[in-house]
C-alpha cells in the first residue's frame, strides 16, 4: 500500500480585514511513500517537515489545505520527538498503550505485555507513570503506542532528540527492526543525516516549504545537486578533519513563512547565487539544470 502526496500546501490565516496577514509554511509538497519502504524527508527546523507529516493523519487544524494526499484505507501511527511532552503524565503507560484499540480487558493484558516485551521493557512498565521511567523507556512506550495500532505506516518525528547518543542508536535500531518484522513503512522526519545515511532508503531534502532535492540516499549524499543539500552536507562534522578545523554552517536562518523571498527562497543564504535566482522568472536552480551527470527538471 503506498502513499501519495502531490502539491501540498497547507496556510493559516490571523487577522481579518486590512489587518489580514497570511503565512504559507508549506507551499509546494510531494512526495511518495512506497509500500515496505524507508523514507526520510530533512532539513532544517522552519522548512515545513513535520507539518507534512501531520497533514498525512490529517493532524493539522484551522488551516487551508489543499493538494492531494492518497492515502486509501492506509492505518497511520506516529512517534513525537519528546516522549514527556506527548505522554499523559496522570495515566499509566499499560492504559496509554491500549487507548485508541478495540481490545478487551483480557487482550489488553495479553497484547500490551506482548508489546512491551517487543520494545525491550518489563511488563511492570505498564503500571508505572511516564515520570518513573528514563526517557529511553518512554520512548519504548511510545513505539508499543504507535504499534498497537498496526499501522501501515510509521512516521518518526525525530524520534529521538532528547536521548542520549547510546540510547539513539537503540531506539532507531528498535524502530527499523520492528517494522521490518511487521512490513511497515516508515517515515523519518530528521536533521539527522546520519540517520537518513542508516535507516533510510529513499530522501527528500526541504527548504522553505518546499521539496529542492530528492532521490536514493546513496544517490543524494554521494552526488548532492541543489546547495542547500550541498550546505546540510558540508556542515556534518567530519572524524577526519583536523582538531582546530572550524565548523562548517550555513550562513543566516530560515526565512519566516509569511515572508518568503522571491525566486528561489535559498538564495539569499545560497553561496551560488546569481541575479536569476531572485527573479520572477525563475524556474529551477542552475545548479541543479547545470549537472549533466543528473538531469531534472524539479522544482527548486
Amino acid at each position: 500500500m503506498n502513499l501519495k502526496v502531490e502539491h501540498l500546501r497547507i496556510a493559516f490565516r490571523f487577522a481579518r480585514g486590512k489587518d489580514a496577514k497570511t503565512s504559507v509554511p508549506v507551499r509546494d509538497v510531494s512526495f511518495e511513500i512506497p509500500e515496505n519502504s524507508r523514507v526520510a524527508i530533512v532539513g532544517e527546523s522552519g522548512c515545513g517537515k513535520s507539518l507534512s507529516a501531520l497533514a498525512i493523519g490529517g493532524l493539522v487544524d484551522r488551516a487551508e489545505i489543499s493538494g492531494v494526499i492518497s492515502r486509501g484505507d492506509m492505518r497511520i501511527a506516529y512517534i513525537f520527538q519528546n516522549p514527556m511532552q506527548s505522554l499523559n503524565p496522570t495515566i499509566r503507560c499499560g492504559a496509554q498503550i491500549a487507548e485508541g484499540t478495540n481490545w478487551s480487558k483480557h487482550e489488553e493484558k495479553e497484547k500490551t505485555a506482548h508489546l512491551l516485551e517487543a520494545v525491550g521493557l518489563d511488563i511492570s512498565a505498564a503500571k508505572k507513570y511516564p515520570c518513573e521511567l528514563s526517557g529511553g523507556q518512554q520512548q519504548r512506550v511510545m513505539i508499543a503506542m504507535a504499534l498497537a495500532q498496526e499501522p501501515d505506516l510509521l512516521i518518526a518525528d525525530e524520534p529521538t532528540t532528547a536521548l542520549d547518543v547510546t540510547t539513539q542508536k537503540e531506539v532507531l535500531e528498535l524502530i527499523a527492526r520492528l517494522a521490518d518484522e511487521r512490513k511497515t513503512s516508515i517515515l523519518f522526519i530528521t536533521h539527522n543525516l546520519g540517520l537518513v545515511a542508516q535507516y533510510s532508503d529513499f530522501v527528500y531534502v526541504m527548504y522553505a516549504g518546499e521539496v529542492v532535492e530528492s532521490g536514493k540516499v546513496v544517490d543524494v549524499l554521494s552526488h548532492p545537486r541543489h546547495p542547500y543539500t550541498k550546505g546540510l552536507l558540508a556542515a556534518v562534522p567530519s572524524l577526519d578533519a583536523p582538531k582546530d578545523a572550524p565548523l562548517v554552517g550555513i550562513k543566516g536562518v530560515v526565512p519566516q513563512p509569511s515572508a518568503w523571498p522571491k525566486g528561489c527562497a535559498f538564495h539569499p543564504r545560497c553561496p551560488y547565487a546569481r541575479d536569476y535566482c531572485s527573479s520572477d522568472s525563475f524556474t529551477v536552480c542552475p545548479e541543479i539544470a547545470e549537472d549533466k551527470n543528473h538531469p531534472t527538471e524539479e522544482k527548486s
